[in-house]
């Protein structure tokens, strides 16, 4: 059966200053599939309406091959990790460069631009000749020329031995301000100012060199393919791994198996654990694998991702155990459960949602979309968050909150501001770690690093880069 073609990316209105009247597109025969459906997608994260992980796993790249598959994700992502060094680069080969071209135009500018600075094996009279197509395809027959010559000085440019992934490593200058690092990395600079402030200039230059690889698994623990094993409450070794593999990145399963781990002791009952912001559900699955003597509550406040995630939980073999529900975690009200046992938790993971700028290496768009007034914004709704599950513990009940963030507005600021009030204590998460350590869960090596340089006042916090993993933040509270 032949592939379904892409759908065309939407007309744009010509400029004012154009000498025709815009040419309607013509089929995009000359293009690629693999091309042709990173520049969809491009399309669409630019428009703000999805993100690029939902569609490279959607209906979109079904129909490709394994190799166009992995040539359209290759695409999507390097360009959105490098398009402001890409947007930079060619802004200077531009005859107008303070006139910004239309989006489309400008996709086909960075794609190409991409393929010619990090792809080795990609030929260049390949991408000259698709990023022409595709500008004409969209509707913009008119830059075309404009398209071909940028990218042809961009291939002069690039002398032999330089066109390959060595552009992304090239030495920085002895001396490079915020400003020329932050382009020449891809970040917004706002965001290069804050981590220098924060963690100091060399952890900055890390994080930002961490965003720009395919992030790695596997490096936290000792089985990185088990399936998790079955340690049935803390302080019990882990069983040896069995079946498949649950899908989840290391840093999200590094903050449940801390939860899992936090669990008080309940001689008298089966304890109850809520993960109150639970979709796409592999943190709640490895709290199933961990407590299998635990009745687990699993809400979000999003319908759709939680029926998703009530899928998911169902082909598992915790089903009996999990029950999805849909919640606003901020407004739950112990006496809205939907029996009495639901009024208190022994444990409750709040991995909150974030600005996820520790997450930049899976998710590069976001540093295109985040603004300084947005950490604000998320703050608010972090602290509500919080304070709605604090009240839900059981008296001794621990709950541990967490996030993505490398921002301390998200992090620390917010269990300072609900701790201050709410009759809960913060508690060392050091001896977790050490547990995790001891029962075979998290490789030696990995734990005493984490020990020595991810501890701050007793939280941990992961920097991409210094730690081999995305950069989270977690916490551990208890009730009084």
């Amino acid at each position: 059966m032949s592939a379904k073609a892409p759908r065309s990316p939407q007309r744009e209105r010509r400029d004012t200053s154009d000498r025709t009247v815009a040419q309607a597109p013509r089929p995009a025969a000359a293009i690629s599939p693999a091309r042709s459906v990173a520049f969809d997608i491009l399309t669409l994260v630019a428009q703000g309406n999805a993100h690029s992980d939902d569609l490279l796993h959607s209906s979109r790249t079904a129909s490709l091959s394994p190799a166009d598959r992995n040539l359209a994700t290759a695409l999507v992502m390097g360009t959105l990790r490098w398009q402001i060094a890409l947007d930079a680069r060619i802004g200077r080969l531009l005859t107008r460069p303070d006139q910004a071209p239309a989006q489309p135009v400008a996709l086909a500018l960075r794609m190409g631009a991409f393929q010619l600075l990090h792809m080795d094996r990609v030929p260049a009279h390949a991408v000259l000749n698709e990023s022409v197509e595709l500008c004409r395809a969209a509707g913009h027959a008119h830059a075309a020329g404009m398209v071909n010559a940028v990218l042809r000085k961009l291939t002069a440019q690039a002398q032999p031995g330089t066109r390959s992934a060595k552009e992304t490593k090239r030495s920085a200058p002895i001396f490079e301000s915020s400003a020329a690092l932050a382009e020449r990395l891809g970040h917004p600079l706002w965001l290069v100012e804050r981590w220098a402030s924060a963690y100091g200039r060399e952890a900055a230059l890390a994080i930002c060199e961490y965003d720009q690889r395919e992030p790695q698994a596997g490096s936290l623990f000792a089985h990185p393919g088990e399936d998790l094993g079955d340690a049935s409450l803390p302080g019990e070794a882990a069983a040896p791994p069995s079946g498949a593999a649950l899908q989840i990145d290391d840093g999200s399963r590094l903050v449940a198996e801390l939860a899992a781990t936090a669990l008080p002791i309940t001689a008298d009952r089966a304890p109850r654990v809520w993960d109150c912001c639970a979709a796409p559900g592999g943190k709640t699955l490895v709290l199933a694998e961990r407590l299998p003597s635990a009745a687990i509550l699993a809400t979000d406040i999003s319908a759709g991702r939680l029926a998703r995630m009530a899928e998911r939980v169902r082909r598992s073999a915790h089903a009996a155990r999990v029950r999805c529900e849909v919640m606003d975690a901020a407004k739950s009200d112990p006496a809205d459960g939907a029996n009495a046992n639901d009024a208190a938790f022994d444990l409750i993971l709040c991995d909150v949602p974030c600005s996820g700028t520790g997450t930049l290496a899976r998710n590069p768009e976001i540093r295109h979309r985040l603004r300084p007034a947005d950490l604000a914004r998320h703050a608010e709704r972090q602290r509500a968050i919080l304070l709605g599950a604090v009240n839900r513990l059981a008296p001794g009940g621990r709950l541990l909150y967490s996030t993505c963030s490398l921002e301390a507005e998200e992090n620390e600021q917010v269990v300072e501001a609900i701790a201050a009030k709410s009759g809960v204590r913060c508690l060392p998460i050091e001896p977790l770690i050490e547990q995790l350590a001891r029962t075979g869960i998290l490789a030696a090596t990995p734990a005493e690093k984490l020990l020595r340089s991810a501890i701050r006042e007793g939280s941990l916090r992961t920097i991409p880069g210094i730690q081999p993993c995305d950069g989270f933040f977690a916490a551990l509270l208890e009730r009084e």
